[in-house]
């Protein structure tokens, strides 16, 4: 079963974006995503709701509460 952990991970690589890119649209360094991907931080809503709109996708899609990407 997926999570919200392996979305943000997979969002990135589609997307061919870096940790450090997207750490630096967030607001925060590269090691602190790192932790988010790695599951060792939970991500703070804020970050949830920015990488929402970086990726154009629902919140229920990036938390795997939806298979359906769409706004």
């Amino acid at each position: 079963m997926k999570t919200y952990i392996d979305r943000i991970r997979e969002l990135r690589e589609d997307h061919d974006r870096t940790q450090t890119e997207i750490a630096s649209y967030l607001g925060t360094t590269q090691q602190v995503y790192s932790r988010y991907e790695k599951g060792e931080n939970e991500m703070p809503v804020r970050h949830i709701i920015a990488l929402c709109k970086y990726y154009d996708v629902s919140a229920d899609y990036l938390l795997c509460l939806s298979d359906n990407p769409v706004r």
